[in-house]
């Protein structure tokens, strides 16, 4: 009775990932302990899957991976009915939210053990510990309570990334059929997720990442990263990816030498960046990443207000000016910059929050004026516990609160919270969120973006008229018209659902 069941809880309706984040604990533990996978985004009914492997009895490990957002929905009262039936499993819960809100997590009584970020060491580790009942208080990465306390162990170095052992895919392929994760986006006919690095080189106030990776990264070799690919592709026939990682261009050198490699294998491909970092790689190296099949990419831009900027403390050289030169370089390269934005900071008074907002919607059209191809993904500001932030100080102060339960997560309005998208931050009203939203649908109205692949011209060119005049005119409130073709058509917005 020492099996492990493995639970990667749903994070979409449509587009099914490869779980990426349980696959690496499962390679970590593979051969030495017998583990099965669960995917909340295959299953009708997961949480009879997950029972009736524990009423076998052999099962006394339950690892859960859980993002904020969509997964506390399954995660939650998954994992509350598990110990309400089987008392003695032990649950150990990984990933952001989990490692970002420790306290609430294991205040709720279910949870046993957190994974503070990466798991590869930690995980098999604290097996081992209770399986031959030693001490795990100096086992890194690890958060547990003992008399009723928290106890955070000190944080673990990054791993070589090279040095982990493969992702068991072809065992993945047992439980669920690998085509079903290779799906149509606008990408590819068959594209599949993929984690190249970890972490992040920056300190970003707003961003989850920091707190884990305390502006830490870590990456496999562009050879590695071209083999797993390869194998992939040769394997199940994939032919577009999407890099998940956090920051897949910190180098430039190992992106060309990835770009160089995988070039005649006719795939496309999408990732992550900062502009700052980017508008140093050399044109060639910029071609070069076109001319491999790098389609899309996406970029925090922010704020175009340098003070927000500050404020956020995104480090680096980053500024309004640059984002907007930057989006107009991109043309030449044939790459669409996905550009996210972050409206509704915290401010002094009411007055500065809504010039704030008023002013990254005057700069957002500024950018599509220079490169009207450039995507653009609107977030609404959500505070992240980042432990000495001047903003998490001051949203705090402001009378800011998380949820005091575990079950208060999955209320609709914090369901909202963790999607970015209304946040119930006290310095932002109701008429604030709906300037934001409003604006967002008038945009997305008049740009429909490129990666939702089941809008056909006709449809592109109707809402386009429809939203022409209210956006030309800077007419933004009640947009009903436009919210209904939206509806109807089932418009994908890349932040919620992906490509």
């Amino acid at each position: 009775m020492n099996k492990v069941l493995l639970f990667n809880p749903r994070s979409a309706n449509a587009t099914f990932r490869i779980p990426n984040s349980i696959l690496n604990i499962a390679a970590s533990i593979d051969g030495c302990y017998d583990w099965v996978i669960v995917d909340g985004n295959r299953e009708t009914d997961p949480q009879q899957t997950i029972l009736n492997y524990l009423a076998s009895g052999e099962f006394k490990y339950l690892g859960f991976s859980v993002m904020p957002g969509p997964q506390l929905r399954q995660a939650i009262p998954i994992a509350k009915a598990v110990k309400q039936q089987f008392k003695e499993t032990t649950m150990i819960w990984g990933g952001y939210f989990p490692s970002n809100h420790s306290k609430v997590v294991l205040d709720s009584g279910y949870v046993d053990f957190i994974i503070n970020g990466p798991g590869d060491h930690c995980f098999p580790k604290l097996l081992d510990a209770l399986e031959n009942f030693l001490p795990y208080e100096f086992i890194k990465n690890l958060i547990y309570k003992a008399n009723g306390q928290i106890v955070k162990n000190a944080k673990e170095d990054l791993i070589d990334q090279d040095a982990l052992p493969p992702l068991p895919y072809s065992k993945l392929n047992r439980f669920y059929p690998m085509e079903k994760y290779l799906g149509k986006t606008y990408l590819g006919e068959r594209t599949f997720a993929y984690h190249s690095s970890i972490g992040c080189p920056f300190t970003c106030s707003f961003c989850a990442v920091v707190p884990i990776y305390e502006a830490r990264w870590k990456a496999k070799s562009a050879r590695f990263v071209y083999q797993d690919v390869k194998y992939i592709k040769d394997n199940f026939g994939a032919d577009a990816i999407e890099f998940h990682d956090n920051n897949f261009f910190v180098s430039e050198k190992r992106a060309v030498e990835f770009s160089n490699l995988v070039k005649n294998e006719n795939m496309t491909w999408w990732g992550m960046a900062r502009i700052d970092t980017m508008d140093k790689f050399k044109d060639a190296s910029l071609a070069a990443i076109r001319e491999a099949g790098c389609k899309v990419i996406f970029f925090g831009a922010e704020s175009g207000n340098d003070k927000v900027l500050a404020q956020m403390d995104k480090g680096g050289t980053q500024s309004g000016e640059q984002i907007i030169r930057f989006a107009e370089r991109m043309k030449k390269f044939d790459i669409i910059p996905e550009y996210s934005f972050v409206l509704g900071t915290p401010a002094p008074s009411p007055q500065q929050v809504q010039q704030q907002i008023d002013f990254d919607i005057n700069f957002i059209k500024q950018v599509k004026r220079v490169n009207p191809q450039t995507e653009i993904v609107i977030y609404t500001y959500s505070p992240v516990p980042t432990e000495g932030s001047a903003m998490y100080e001051d949203v705090l102060a402001q009378g800011f609160k998380f949820p005091a339960t575990l079950e208060d997560w999955i209320s609709p309005a914090w369901e909202s919270f963790d999607l970015r998208k209304n946040p119930l931050t006290p310095w932002l009203t109701p008429e604030m969120i709906d300037r934001i939203r409003n604006f967002e649908t008038v945009l997305n109205g008049l740009y429909p973006t490129v990666t939702d692949i089941r809008m056909n011209e006709l449809k592109r060119k109707a809402i386009k008229l429809m939203s022409g005049i209210r956006y030309k005119v800077n007419l933004y409130n009640y947009p009903y018209e436009i919210k209904l073709l939206q509806k109807m058509w089932k418009y994908r917005q890349p932040e919620i659902q992906g490509f």
